[in-house]
């Protein structure tokens, strides 16, 4: 199993370009299960995940031609509706082909992802608001099955949460369904305005992708198209924070910036030094980081997928943090292993108490999930001596071998098996 072993106290200079999105990337590669023309895609990431789902759509029956970060779809000619355990095991976001199959086949049956229980967890979301469209469920075994009843119909969808992953598949859903789909208390992240002119440049009709209400109108089939993947503002955002706790020049371009207003915000208040342009975020260095008090929150709010990363610059900060976690239970499985690079964090219940004015010195840690192994590269990077990150397999999942991507502009990182 691979490691990466990190020098601390690391230099960080130049300037880098921020791949595609992971996020936008899954559920628009699923989108080509809705047509039986060719979808073209370029800025494709080359990550974990993203090879996974190509496996999970091949296994379908999509033909799929890929050229470094291009590729080329074509769901004409589909043989399978079902999902099995160990194609879907790897992700969670293969939960988004349940949507396009059913409005492809008017049935399917996938494994239940991992990690996934049924009671308030996410997939019922998804379950109860694609009922709504007349399909009927069934779980069984570890199975989900679907069954169209009739035709699928428009209707008025008012979601409890605002989940990312149930709009997606019901904006998939409802362009091929008869009538008008309104989604209410819709998810609003960037990635869904990026899933919703894919579907429109596929000649589905969307509107207010972006905005709480999502407007569908139903048509009978989708045409060519080609599309560009957005950059992944996530990974934009972990380089902004390398920047800022590296306290080197450094810049992160290929970006929007609008897109990451509330870490731009909360790094200002932090007194973190900052060149913000539409395009691109300079880091210049700050004389002194303070502490601060966040929430986690959807989009427009503080992403919960930075919530590790930004854990490890408020160790070095002068005074204490505090970050309350209001997306994911049991999102702070890398507050042990910061702990163990120096760090003095304490949970109480949906909060993390950070004290801040901290030296991280390097050890051996254990990554846990994707977010929270590169939480402990960026503290490894500035740790006295040499921190080994074990697990790295979730760090592939997100990032682009890391060790190469940043080791350019100054880490020195290496991977061992």
């Amino acid at each position: 199993m691979d490691k990466l072993i990190i020098q601390g106290e690391s230099d960080l200079f130049g300037s880098i370009d921020i791949p595609g999105s992971k996020n936008a990337t899954l559920p628009i590669l699923v989108a080509s299960l809705l047509s039986e023309k060719n979808l073209n895609l370029t800025n494709i990431p080359k990550l974990q995940d993203v090879k996974s789902m190509i496996l999970l759509l091949r296994s379908f029956g999509v033909k799929i031609n890929e050229n470094d970060s291009k590729l080329t779809l074509n769901a004409k000619n589909l043989k399978n509706n079902i999902a099995d355990y160990d194609l879907v095991r790897k992700m969670r976001a293969s939960i988004l082909v349940l949507g396009p199959l059913l409005a492809r086949f008017k049935k399917a049956k996938i494994s239940l992802p991992g990690g996934c229980s049924i009671g308030t967890r996410p997939i019922d979301i998804h379950l109860n608001s694609l009922n709504k469209l007349g399909i009927n469920f069934e779980i069984e075994n570890g199975f989900i099955s679907g069954l169209v009843k009739n035709e699928l119909i428009g209707n008025i969808i008012d979601l409890p949460f605002p989940s990312v992953g149930a709009t997606e598949n019901i904006m998939m859903a409802a362009i091929l369904a008869k009538g008008k789909t309104i989604i209410n208390n819709a998810a609003k992240e960037p990635e869904i305005i990026d899933l919703g002119e894919c579907l429109n440049s596929m000649g589905a009709k969307i509107i207010g992708h972006g905005t709480n209400t999502i407007n569908i109108e139903g048509v009978n089939s989708l045409h060519d198209s080609s599309y560009d993947i957005m950059f992944d503002r996530i990974v934009a955002g972990t380089y902004v924070l390398a920047g800022v706790m590296i306290n080197k020049k450094f810049t992160v371009k290929n970006i929007k910036s609008k897109y990451l207003e509330s870490l731009i915000q909360t790094l200002i208040k932090m007194k973190a030094n900052l060149m913000v342009n539409d395009n691109d975020i300079t880091i210049l260095p700050s004389k002194k980081i303070i502490g601060i008090n966040i929430e986690t929150a959807p989009y427009p709010g503080f992403p919960t997928d930075l919530q590790a990363q930004i854990m490890a610059l408020m160790c070095m900060a002068n005074g204490p943090s505090t970050i309350k976690e209001k997306i994911f239970e049991n999102r702070f499985m890398h507050v042990s292993e910061l702990n163990r690079l120096g760090a003095n964090i304490k949970i109480k219940k949906d909060t993390a108490y950070v004290e801040g004015n901290k030296q991280f010195k390097g050890a051996q840690v254990m990554a846990s999930d994707l977010r929270a192994s590169v939480s402990l590269v960026l503290a490894g990077l500035c740790a006295k001596g040499e921190t080994t990150v074990n697990r790295v397999y979730h760090l592939d999942r997100g990032y682009e071998k890391i060790e190469e991507t940043l080791g350019i502009y100054g880490p020195i990182i290496r991977r061992e098996k």
